[in-house]
């Protein structure tokens, strides 16, 4: 895969202009809505232009938002053509039938098999729509665990890989069961007896996030976020509007460091100055040596051993501290 070239704000600019102008004139979905005002807003941080972000914290958590959701940033299908080998992706689960919002299958990483599992946005109208834009249905977090089932019968290593901005809320996936797909994934992962990594490269959504991110190892790309809910959503709760949104972001603790102090996370994947998307193949060049290192360390490990550490992590995310 050539590298990216790294677009103009103008030219990029004008490309969120028209895949705004599409998506008004598709079918009215809340999917949908939130994908337009997503953009807008990416549209917003590009006119203020860099000078921005300079006066605000290098650690802004709201700049970390529109950086986890730039939209040249690089997606689970870039990050496999960059870092894989031999990928063959893999359909359906078999109950109901194929989400594109999910992407898997057969890959090798440095010459060594494993199963690949992530979310998959769109890059182009066409694409975000066909793909959902990123949010899953039960049948995508289905096929997810079915592959990942077949994984540990033919004892390969798992990395997931995380960019969503949720769980589609719509009525057709609240009726082939949403909840239930989600929740039966927390509960059979963990009994998985390979190896899975988890790695977090764009934007982890609550309960769409986490029904494929529960693992051994989690990895976490310096400009990706991790919440249990967007913060436009957590401000429209707390204050009624959105206007509190960069305020909400900073009170959800979503950032790589952050994450890294509570435990959640494992390691921060660092990246280049300006962002993944400046230069993807240096990026992914910077997740590998973690890749490489998690896998060599976690098959070292004996089945039980595997399992009684990632029980043993899942129990601690659960541990409350009451300050007297």
């Amino acid at each position: 895969m050539a590298a990216q070239p790294k677009p103009q704000p103008a030219s990029a600019l004008q490309e969120i202009e028209r895949q705004i102008a599409e998506l008004e004139k598709a079918p009215e979905s809340s999917a949908c809505q939130e994908e337009i005002e997503r953009l807008r807003q990416q549209v917003e941080a590009l006119k203020k232009g860099p000078e921005a972000a300079s006066k605000s914290k290098s650690h802004d958590a709201w700049h970390r938002v529109l950086l986890a959701r730039h939209p040249q940033r690089p997606y689970t299908l870039d990050y496999v053509q960059m870092l894989f080998t031999d990928f063959t992706e893999l359909h359906g689960d078999r109950r109901f039938g194929d989400d594109a919002a999910i992407t898997g299958g057969l890959a090798r990483f440095e010459g060594k098999p494993v199963m690949v599992v992530g979310q998959q946005k769109g890059r182009d109208t066409k694409q975000k729509v066909a793909r959902n834009f990123g949010m899953p249905k039960p049948e995508g977090y289905r096929k997810a665990l079915r592959l990942m089932q077949f994984a540990a019968k033919f004892n390969l290593p798992v990395i997931t890989w995380v960019d969503t901005p949720g769980a589609y809320p719509g009525i057709g996936a609240e009726e082939r069961g949403q909840a239930e797909a989600i929740a039966y994934n927390l509960k059979e992962i963990p009994k998985l007896a390979v190896p899975i990594i988890v790695v977090i490269h764009g934007e982890g959504g609550s309960g769409g996030a986490l029904a494929i991110a529960v693992g051994d190892r989690v990895v976490m790309m310096q400009n990706a976020i991790y919440s249990v809910i967007a913060p436009e959503s957590c401000s429209s709760i707390l204050w009624r509007d959105w206007e509190h949104k960069e305020e909400a972001a900073r009170i959800l603790k979503l950032t790589a460091e952050d994450l890294r102090s509570f435990g959640i996370v494992d390691e921060i994947a660092p990246e280049p100055a300006e962002g993944a998307h400046a230069d993807p193949h240096a990026a992914a060049e910077m997740l590998r040596p973690l890749l490489a290192r998690g896998l060599q360390e976690l098959s070292l490990l004996p089945k039980d051993e595997l399992l009684r550490r990632r029980h043993d992590r899942l129990r601690r995310l659960a541990t409350f501290v009451t300050e007297h």
